[in-house]
């Protein structure tokens, strides 16, 4: 990092702290001690009214908060900003309505000619291949703002695909959830929440929300301070969930890290590796399309009723072909 740049990112990091150590500063820019203190003379030559305490528990304290210079970025973190952006190209619904075009053309606006230049030129030689969004979600910032806020919310949910024509039907319920956070997944946005009736952690499908709504519900206090992380604690299987067990080679734990569940985890035990979980009587259908796209990665061990079902949806699929 050349100086001036670790200057300016210096003096917003003990504008922020306020006070602050020789031992802060080496280890926040990875930086010797004598670097540390040429870096404060430098600081001071500046302008930042920084005040020295000494003794045991000494240091230093900025006397009063500075008027920051605008915030620049080298080259290396403009092309990083601009293709962090390229993953809002496949969704047509994001939190707060932005658009990828309009984001997009501000960022390259502001940009000098030479770094536009520099853009355009790699936009040739990288290729980002996204997974579209297969569905619109409506309700995206409702959501957000209310696991930012932690507001419980009643909301419709369509359990099963409706048609766009078909606004309700006997499949949707009403739910009274308070949300986590929000993911995106596979083209679809889903939202980690706590059921409030069921008492226990769901994930909801952003797109199948029909309609959302605050409530007067006072929220959870185990549930406010969750965050994404930190929500699949909240999962527990109900008491008629089914335990299943299958051996996993070296490409299904690859496959694995690609997608898993809550309910699912890999095990060692006597030199092999399985895959162990469980999964709700209703789920079936599910669990079985997600171990046949395992292929001959995996060997269901147990139960026999998921065995069959395999089974079948191989035989099935052969009719089809």
């Amino acid at each position: 990092m050349k100086k001036s740049e670790r200057m300016n990112q210096m003096l917003r990091f003990i504008n922020q702290k306020q006070q602050f150590t020789l031992q802060d500063l080496m280890q926040e820019f990875q930086i010797s001690k004598r670097t540390a203190l040429r870096d404060i003379a430098s600081l001071e030559e500046l302008g930042a009214p920084i005040y020295v305490e000494y003794g045991r528990y000494g240091g230093y304290r900025l006397l009063q908060q500075m008027q920051l210079p605008p915030i620049s970025f080298n080259t290396g973190e403009l092309h990083a900003l601009y293709f962090a952006m390229q993953a809002l190209r496949s969704f047509s619904s994001l939190p707060f309505q932005v658009s990828f075009r309009t984001i997009h053309e501000k960022f390259m606006s502001a940009l000098s000619d030479k770094q536009r230049q520099d853009i355009e030129n790699i936009q040739h030689r990288v290729y980002f291949q996204h997974t579209e969004q297969i569905r619109d979600s409506a309700h995206l910032e409702f959501l957000l703002m209310a696991a930012v806020q932690s507001i419980v919310i009643q909301i419709t949910y369509a359990n099963q695909r409706r048609s766009s024509d078909q606004r309700s039907s006997s499949a949707n319920t009403i739910r009274t959830i308070q949300p986590i956070a929000l993911y995106a997944r596979k083209g679809y946005w889903y939202c980690q929440a706590y059921d409030l009736h069921k008492q226990a952690y769901r994930v909801f499908r952003c797109d199948r929300i029909i309609s959302a709504e605050t409530t007067e519900i006072e929220p959870l206090t185990h549930v406010k301070e969750l965050y994404s992380q930190d929500a699949q604690s909240l999962w527990k299987p109900s008491e008629q969930a089914i335990p299943f067990k299958c051996l996993i080679d070296e490409a299904g734990m690859e496959l694995f890290q690609q997608e898993h569940f809550p309910s699912m985890q890999i095990i060692e035990k006597m030199g092999h590796m399985y895959l162990v979980g469980s999964y709700e009587p209703h789920e079936l259908d599910f669990i079985v399309r997600y171990l046949a796209g395992y292929g001959k990665s995996i060997k269901i061990m147990e139960p026999i009723i998921l065995q069959k079902a395999l089974r079948q949806y191989y035989l099935d699929l052969l009719d089809h072909v």
